[in-house]
């Protein structure tokens, strides 16, 4: 697959296609931890986004298949064996098609655009630090395709887990998928069901990252979730700051 973390697509042992990321990518280790917590935690804002799973890719495997291996810069060496991040492809390849891109003019294709208005309110909450990605997909006989929100690898800045907020981090790279914001109504349901996240659902998700993905550190996980629930209360004014941004994205919000 393309990208830094140079995931793999592996069909997995429920059937279903996966994009994984291994323990050795070349982005960090972290950046596994930062999938499944950000996915989970914007999964229960109600967002769509892929179904996550905790995908064991064995030696075996690994050694079998020449394919599984990581590109570095002066060498190429064998994909670590373990529990590695696993997202569902957003449509099974047999049943339909994904793009990571379609042309803004065929925009009105997309059933559910909206949505990039409720994914903005959870990259600022994460910090995310690279532009909001985006699979565009569609089974064979649908007409319309569904955006789903992919890669969060570099919510909480990566391997860092800091929350350097800048303006035009976290968003898509094209104003027309913010066309339809009018107002704060445009953010809902999504905004509310952050703001009014439980505590204990943010430390439930957190709890579920296995700890070779963050290598035992469970002091800096603790610190990262507790910074995250505080961080519940900035997330209207981080908005705020992208909409007077250079980049002007809601041509049509009311002041009133």
């Amino acid at each position: 697959m393309r990208g830094g973390a140079q995931s793999h697509l592996m069909r997995c042992s429920d059937g279903e296609f996966y994009v994984v990321k291994f323990l050795n990518n070349p982005q960090h280790i972290r950046v596994l931890a930062n999938e499944m917590l950000a996915t989970r935690l914007a999964e229960k804002a109600g967002l769509p986004v892929p179904i996550t799973e905790v995908v064991e890719v064995g030696d075996w495997l690994i050694g079998h298949t020449p394919e599984l291996h990581v590109q570095l810069a002066h060498s190429v060496i064998p994909c670590q064996a373990g529990l590695q991040f696993g997202s569902q492809y957003v449509v099974n390849p047999i049943e339909g098609q994904v793009f990571d891109y379609i042309p803004m003019e065929m925009l009105d294709r997309v059933r559910n655009v909206e949505a990039f208005a409720g994914m903005l309110v959870m990259d600022k909450w994460t910090g995310n630090a690279n532009g909001r990605q985006a699979a565009f997909g569609r089974k064979l006989r649908e007409k319309k395709y569904k955006a789903s929100f992919i890669d969060q690898g570099y919510c909480f800045n990566a391997g860092e887990w800091t929350f350097p907020d800048y303006p035009l981090r976290g968003v898509y790279a094209r104003n027309e998928v913010y066309a339809g914001v009018r107002g704060w109504g445009s953010f809902e349901p999504w905004l509310s069901r952050v703001e009014k996240m439980e505590e204990d659902a943010v430390w439930s998700v957190a709890g579920e990252i296995p700890p070779a993905w963050y290598a035992g550190e469970w002091d800096a996980l603790e610190t990262l979730v507790r910074t995250l629930i505080q961080r519940r209360e900035l997330v209207r004014g981080l908005i705020e700051l992208f909409r007077v941004s250079v980049r002007r994205p809601f041509p049509q919000w009311d002041e009133n």
